[in-house]
């Protein structure tokens, strides 16, 4: 078993206005799956990428904006996404406030 508290795990910014808490991962006993913290400064948004693993989001506060193979998508508190392997996709916080989600990967695609 392993437990740890958002306020003990240091940000890493990775782009201006986005940080990324590693909650959980494989040096924490998880042999499949990292868990992530992202929080997303207003009108701050990630890179429009893709790669080869899916990864599943949950929504924990804010506005924003998904975009995902060329479209646009709200989002917001409570909502649960499923972005598929290879889809190319980018998250942007379009509220007043910070965009927070949690993504899960698999642990070969874990690099924060």
């Amino acid at each position: 078993m392993y437990k740890v508290n958002e306020q003990e795990v240091d940000p890493v910014e990775v782009e201006k206005g986005i940080t990324i808490q590693t909650l959980i991962a494989p040096d924490d006993g998880a042999p499949n799956f990292a868990m992530r913290l992202f929080k997303v400064a207003p009108h701050a948004h990630t890179p429009l990428h893709r790669h080869p693993w899916e990864h599943e989001v949950f929504v924990l506060r804010g506005d924003g904006l998904l975009k995902y193979e060329g479209k646009e998508y709200a989002i917001g508190a409570g909502d649960a996404i499923l972005v598929p392997a290879e889809a190319e996709h980018n998250f942007r916080s379009v509220g007043a406030g910070e965009l927070a989600f949690i993504c899960m990967i698999p642990n070969s695609g874990a690099r924060v």
